[in-house]
């Protein structure tokens, strides 16, 4: 099949080095990371160590686990990253309504009472918004911006979604297969009723998505003033309990009750004997093919408008993908089925000129999905940790046209990785030689294996390599931020402002400087 194989550079010009944490993890006073102040405090801070990409995780809204990966949304942001301080400034909370969310640990992220509190506050904020425009007591410049938001985004995904949230609150939280049957089958006298009725708290979800838009666009401004590039991340499934499986189930292998009869996962490898079961819908791609790949075309275009690099979860998954009976309690018994391949792809370019994206391209990898990512010449992943197992790794085996990474949020940090005597699924012997051939290649040490990996990473031919922050600082396993195929405990981490003294600024300027990565 012939395809356009012109894709505009992506990565950075020249060799630059990046950091990868999520916005949780920042410091801040009230409970959680965020998108406002912390964020821009945090940009000010690479842009002095001279660190050029900032790489975080989905920010979507979450839901189950709290996992980035499973959002409520693949449009709308994760309310609990947005920022207080710009609220209070705004006269939308007061200081002392915010006392709440200081009482939260500063040390990790205590989900459990942050969502409920942050949402009294939130709803507070978007009360009082709405309650100023109706009086004429906002500018016309912001409400304007407001206005152009509803229109620019309500009918592809903040109109559903504001519904949506008010529907799933009102049945409990649950999935919208467990809905009513007139909701969860969108009937239009249902649906004409529950907008008149909860008009206020369907305007009040918007709003707080108003708010962490105008909180982004400070966010991009700030790091293009500082030439920082944002990398965001992108699940390649949507979780079946989201408002865009509720709302567009046509682009799902689901039936009329909202039950997928195969699901999504990877087969039994070297790394897990029975395989990972995920447990997302399919896509039907046929649907999209039919539709031109619009909903895909729109979810890219708006991961666009928000970062500048995005990295798109389980690119294979785009050449074939493996499809498990949705009964099965094991990933082993599903069936390698056609992904969309070429054609979404050159659908995506067409519509947006180039292909903004990174492929996540780890584990066991078919020469036929090589041959679709390298047609569309997209870069893909090295992962440090996982190729210094491979006793014939060489430096030189990674090009110039990925990404180098020491860990990812799915590893150990590196301290932890090297001292612990089983990597994940590694035996003993095996981890050994891993660790063995790690000091080989980076002629360092068990002490200074973080900044050592990190070297490594930065010397390569990539022209970006990230180290997760964990990294930087050294830190052991327990500042790990995800253990895969586990629900509890994650993605609570989070940054202490004092970890980000002078002397650590002066101590990564000097890794980058060695480089040559600034």
């Amino acid at each position: 099949m012939e395809t356009k194989q012109i894709n505009r550079a992506i990565l950075p010009t020249g060799r630059r080095a990046g950091v990868g944490m999520h916005f949780s993890s920042l410091p801040g006073a009230y409970g959680i990371g965020d998108i406002a102040d912390s964020a821009q405090a945090f940009i000010e801070a690479l842009a002095n160590m001279h660190i050029g990409v900032w790489q975080f995780l989905p920010t979507g809204p979450t839901a189950y686990a709290d996992s980035p990966y499973q959002p409520l949304s693949a449009f709308a942001g994760n309310e609990n990253l947005i920022g207080i301080e710009p609220l209070i400034r705004a006269g939308l909370i007061s200081s002392d309504e915010a006392q709440a969310l200081k009482q939260l640990p500063h040390e990790f992220v205590d989900y459990g009472r942050l969502i409920p509190a942050k949402n009294v506050l939130l709803a507070t904020a978007a009360d009082r918004f709405s309650n100023k425009i109706n009086a004429g007591k906002i500018n016309a410049r912001l409400t304007s911006r407001y206005d152009e938001f509803l229109h620019s985004h309500g009918p592809i995904w903040l109109d559903d979604y504001a519904l949506y949230r008010v529907l799933k609150t009102r049945h409990g939280e649950r999935p919208w297969p467990q809905w009513q049957p007139p909701y969860r089958y969108r009937e239009a006298t249902a649906i004409s009723r529950i907008r008149a009725s909860s008009a206020k708290a369907i305007e009040r979800i918007k709003i707080t998505q108003f708010l962490f838009d105008q909180q982004w666009r400070a966010l991009r401004a700030c790091a293009a003033q500082h030439n920082i590039r944002l990398f965001a991340d992108m699940p390649i499934y949507i979780a079946l309990d989201s408002v865009d499986a509720w709302a567009r189930p046509q682009c799902l292998r689901i039936d009329h009750n909202g039950q997928p009869a195969q699901v999504a996962g990877t087969p039994p490898d070297y790394f897990s004997e029975h395989g990972q079961l995920w447990g997302n819908p399919l896509y039907d791609w046929d649907y999209h093919a039919a539709n031109g790949y619009q909903w895909w075309i729109d979810r890219l275009r708006h991961a666009a408008t928000m970062a500048d690099l995005i990295r798109i979860d389980h690119f294979r998954g785009f050449e074939a993908y493996w499809a498990i009976p949705a009964e099965s309690d094991t990933a082993r018994h599903g069936v390698w089925e056609a992904g969309p391949g070429d054609a979404l792809f050159d659908a995506l370019r067409d519509a947006l000129s180039c292909l903004p994206i990174v492929a996540e391209d780890l584990g066991v990898i078919t020469a036929q999905v090589d041959a679709l990512r390298l047609r569309h010449q997209i870069p893909g992943m090295k992962v440090l940790q996982f190729e210094v197992s491979n006793p014939d790794f060489q430096l030189s085996d990674i090009r110039q046209n990925c990404v180098c990474y020491t860990a990812t949020h799915d590893n150990d940090t590196t301290v932890g990785w090297f001292r612990d005597s089983n990597h994940d699924t590694c035996s003993q012997a095996e981890s050994e030689a891993a660790r063995a051939n790690a000091l080989r290649l980076t002629g360092g040490t068990a002490d200074t294996i973080n900044t050592d990996m990190i070297g490594l990473a930065f010397s390569s031919a990539a022209r970006l390599a990230v180290a997760p922050m964990q990294d930087y600082l050294g830190l052991g396993g327990e500042a790990r931020l995800n253990i895969p195929a586990t629900t509890e405990g994650n993605w609570r981490w989070r940054l202490q402002s004092s970890q980000l003294a002078p002397a650590f600024h002066e101590s990564v300027m000097a890794m980058v400087h060695k480089s040559s990565r600034g």
